[in-house]
């Protein structure tokens, strides 16, 4: 038992803490890569992007489990034992003395980092409800939606000081403090009595029943291509600037600017949303980023001055980080309507497909880098009219239901 009740403010705080581990995780890694890449894979540098995804991956694996576990063991033990998981994926990362040893513990540590990533969300709902809890979420969000603009700068000086290393030894004393400040300062929010056993088998029936619904396939399908394009970008962004640009010195502030942009379209999307739609949101942002992705293409094509390409590069890189905080937060919203009686399980899973999926496509493509950034552009554009053409088919679909 806390030795004094927990404060509103402080459970916020710890909440956003517990969803800010996978964000910290991802892109203070950002600034480390070029180094990584000539440490563990000199001749093959575009290895060491994978380091991103592979994390990304066993993350997307760990969302489908922990929820149903945290619900049959309850949250606080199962937020232990994966961060126990994630120490030890970190702590092997550290240690890894080749890239194919890295990539194994960071696809580990993902699995980890899905714990408190999950659960939190489910202990704000355990302990609050209606506009209550929605009021904490965006409390939470707020917070969580600024860490990806200053997690490459932590990692930029954790870097300088202690070397690449030293990053992953920053990931275990920042679980360890989550952990250790859930476990004193918060009772278990899920008790006994509220639990529910494990079952296989209504995970591969709601499986069967989300994938029936059309309309639930399409959206799952056009999330994956947004983190598709999502972790692309993240996997070659710090290539593009030191290879292409040869600005890796200021590439930690330029990120930040452009991770704003995220966080900014999450907040547009909350004032605009009910006004204007989910769907309407969504589609006219992925046709935006078509435009856009086929001019920078064309002007890549005249052959510009070097300045010129990093200011378009720049702005249409801004606006893919832009176009996630405009989509992906409706998507699932879409996807998750015809689902309120399986909603738990349908969270976990429509999760765990999106951003496994995106997360093969960005360890793809990524292995396409040459050096440029046409690659990078030339997928979002393949990815995001392939997008915008099956929102075409969920409102035709819709249309057909009304």
């Amino acid at each position: 038992m806390p030795s004094k009740p927990q404060s509103r403010i402080e459970f916020i705080a710890l909440m956003a803490m517990m969803v800010a581990t996978v964000a910290f995780s991802v892109d203070s890694m950002l600034p480390a890569l070029p180094e990584i890449a000539q440490d563990l894979t000199p001749d093959r540098l575009n290895h060491a992007q994978l380091i991103i995804t592979a994390f990304a991956m066993g993350m997307g694996i760990g969302t489908l489990f922990t929820g149903p576990l945290s619900d049959t063991f309850g949250r606080k033990p199962v937020i232990v034992a994966t961060a126990a998981l994630y120490i030890i994926g970190a702590a092997l990362s550290y240690l890894a003395p080749t890239i194919e040893l890295m990539i194994a513990a960071r696809v580990l540590q993902g699995l980890g980092a899905a714990g408190p990533r999950t659960i939190s969300m489910a202990v704000i709902r355990d302990l609050y409800s209606g506009r209550e809890m929605a009021r904490l979420m965006s409390f939470v969000m707020m917070v969580f939606t600024m860490i990806p603009a200053v997690a490459p700068l932590i990692g930029f000086g954790i870097m300088s000081i202690t070397g690449w290393r030293g990053i992953f030894l920053a990931f275990i004393l920042f679980s360890v403090i989550s952990t250790l400040w859930m476990s004193l300062r918060l009772d278990e929010p899920l008790p006994k009595d509220r639990r529910r056993s494990l079952d296989l088998r209504r995970l591969a029936t709601a499986s069967r029943e989300m994938l029936s619904i059309a309309m639930v396939r399409q959206s799952i399908f056009v999330q994956t291509m947004c983190f598709g394009m999502l972790f692309t970008s993240i996997t070659m962004i710090q290539q593009i600037f030191d290879q292409t640009f040869d600005k890796s010195a200021s590439f930690t502030f330029w990120f930040f600017s452009m991770a704003l942009c995220g966080a900014c379209a999450n907040m547009l999307n909350a004032a605009l949303v009910v006004r204007i739609g989910m769907w309407r949101i969504a589609t006219g942002m992925l046709a935006l980023l078509i435009l856009a992705s086929l001019l920078m293409l064309g002007f890549y094509a005249t052959g510009p001055a070097l300045g010129a390409l990093f200011i378009g590069y720049l702005l249409w890189q801004a606006m893919v980080f832009f176009q996630m905080g405009m989509t992906l937060g409706n998507l699932n919203a879409m996807a998750m309507g015809p689902l309120g009686h399986i909603a738990g399980l349908a969270s976990s899973i429509i999760g765990a497909l999106s951003t496994v999926g995106g997360a093969v496509i960005g360890s793809v493509v990524g292995q396409m880098f040459d050096g440029t950034p046409q690659p990078l552009i030339t997928a979002c554009a393949i990815m995001s009219a392939a997008a915008f053409a099956t929102m075409l088919r969920m409102n035709n679909l819709e249309a057909r239901a009304a």
